[in-house]
């Protein structure tokens, strides 16, 4: 399994001709939200780092598919930028629902837990519809954070623990902090569920890697979206609609 390919598959899957041009970016405390020409809007989460230089000036006025390899930026930053400008394509109403997207009210909805050890990559519990009451029949799970919580593994320990899961749950957002790859290779013994608001609608990433599902949200209310990220750190769940596909 080449996982460096993931980004690879992703931004190959973007068409180049579809004459959409980012018309603005918003910086919000929580989530980076692109806006294209015609109004579509994506998000990524807000994803500090700026210690390497940005691949382009400014992302805004750029072409689609040329604004999305910002995702490969080392500046963090700038990668937020492009994990939007990604969404803003993958994860629209029309395009999820065409491809058999349908809701979900837990990014773990009728997968069996039975049993099962789960690994966390990102503080999930109590996001995407993952309570501790749906997690009673597994036989044990861990939390993997880069910000650890009480209780919570620091990030470094996913090359311990996630060889051993049978069923790994992944926040979108190490997509953009470059660690997706190799969340991936240790997870290649396990069903994986990616999940959040920066996690791409993009079906060829199933076909391509051992991911059972994708859970992530379209943004149906841009502008109102756009001002709430800016003011306070909040969730997106009340500007989006939720929309999951899974491996057939």
């Amino acid at each position: 399994m080449q996982t460096k390919a993931y980004y690879e598959i992703l931004l190959d899957s973007l068409p180049g001709d579809t004459g959409l041009w980012v018309r603005d970016l918003v910086h919000g405390v929580s989530w980076t939200a692109a806006i294209l020409s015609d109004g579509r809007a994506g998000v990524g989460m807000h994803t500090a780092g700026e210690s390497f230089p940005r691949r382009f000036d400014t992302l805004v006025g750029r072409p689609l598919k040329e604004a999305a390899e910002a995702l490969l930026s080392w500046n963090l930053e700038e990668a937020s930028e492009g994990m939007a400008v990604v969404n803003a394509w993958f994860n629209r109403p029309e395009h999820a629902e065409a491809l058999g997207g349908f809701y979900t009210s837990s990014a773990l909805e009728g997968i069996d837990l039975q049993g099962r050890t789960v690994g966390f990559v990102g503080h999930l519990i109590s996001h995407s519809g993952i309570t501790e009451e749906l997690l009673a029949p597994t036989k044990a799970y861990f939390i993997l954070d880069r910000e650890p919580k009480p209780g919570d593994y620091p990030d470094s320990a996913c090359e311990y623990l996630l060889p051993d899961c049978d069923l790994v749950v992944v926040t979108g957002s190490a997509a953009i902090n470059k660690t997706m790859p190799r969340i991936l290779e240790l997870s290649r013994n396990a069903e994986v569920v990616l999940t959040g608001p920066s996690v791409s609608l993009c079906p060829a990433l199933l076909e391509a890697f051992p991911i059972r599902r994708l859970n992530g949200q379209a943004i149906v209310e841009p502008e109102a979206m756009g001002k709430t990220i800016v003011e306070k750190r909040c969730s997106v769940n009340a500007f989006s609609r939720h929309y999951t596909l899974d491996k057939t």
